[in-house]
């Protein structure tokens, strides 16, 4: 009986171990993905290359903020007028997914902060180049404030 007392007590133990969540060192850090490029036959599709910056904010140990933005690979924004061409909206289906992908940048941004891991992040449909810039950013930019 103490047997089986103490295997559970060891694991109870282990258990709640895991779920303390990472402990961050104080302050503000940034980190940018690698350049994603595209092997896209049209000039539309190629427009999303770029790469991802991540700044998150610690206080406390924890996750108390965290912005993600996307750019062309030539430093442009990507904004609200990305998916227009010459500030226009010429193909409608593409500037719709391009907004749904930029959306998804807050949406990434937001869960981390609530979730307090990268690996707790689920990816959103239609915006899967971005999630994986974000979680490359957002690793390199955690790893820097693990004590």
């Amino acid at each position: 009986m103490k047997k089986y007392v103490l295997t559970a007590l060891v694991m109870t133990a282990a258990a709640l171990t895991g779920c303390g969540g990472a402990s961050y060192k104080d302050g503000t850090y940034t980190a940018r993905s690698a350049e994603y490029i595209s092997d896209a036959a049209s000039e539309e599709e190629s427009e999303a290359n770029g790469y991802g910056e991540v700044e998150i904010t610690v206080s406390g140990g924890k996750i108390t903020d965290c912005k993600f933005s996307t750019y062309q690979l030539d430093g442009t924004p990507k904004d609200e007028d990305y998916g227009k061409k010459d500030g226009e909206i010429k193909n409608r289906d593409f500037y719709n997914k391009a907004q749904r992908a930029r959306a998804a940048c807050d949406n990434y941004a937001a869960q981390l902060k609530a979730k307090g891991s990268v690996d707790d992040v689920d990816a959103v449909s239609g915006a899967t180049i971005n999630y994986n810039e974000f979680k490359e950013a957002a690793t390199a930019a955690l790893k820097q404030a693990e004590e």
